[in-house]
């Protein structure tokens, strides 16, 4: 199997649905600090594809279809955080539920979860795995 040349571009780039995406991409950027990169309308004020950005971090989201990929849940996005203190603190006060405070991993990373407004759980750390 071939690999993609290295490039400083990511290769991976997770993807999450939501019931009502456009009041996720409002809620994502209020409690986690995401930034709009490209929003995509659809049809009946649902979100086609939506592009957010965390730093040099990409991740995809839109409105549920019914198709293959079915309804919201089933993936934990990981999000490197230089001040998971400060974050932790922004997303609590949006509203965000705190599914695990935060706290020192074995490894040398500070981390904590939360779970946004449908259901996701989305860590963040300073953990950063090696290009």
């Amino acid at each position: 199997m071939t690999q993609p040349s290295s490039s400083s571009a990511p290769t991976f780039y997770p993807c999450l649905r939501y019931r009502d995406a456009p009041a996720a991409l409002r809620w994502l950027r209020a409690a986690f600090g995401f930034e709009e990169h490209l929003v995509v309308p659809g049809p009946e004020g649902t979100i086609a594809h939506a592009e957010l950005r965390f730093g040099n971090g990409l991740f995809m989201m839109g409105s549920v279809k019914d198709d293959v990929f079915g309804s919201a849940g089933g993936m934990a996005p990981y999000v490197y955080v230089a001040d998971i203190d400060a974050h932790c603190a922004r997303a609590r006060a949006a509203g965000a539920v705190i599914v695990r405070e935060p706290f020192d991993t074995d490894y040398g990373s500070r981390d904590y979860a939360a779970r946004d407004p449908e259901g996701h759980v989305w860590s963040f750390g300073t953990y950063r795995p090696a290009p």
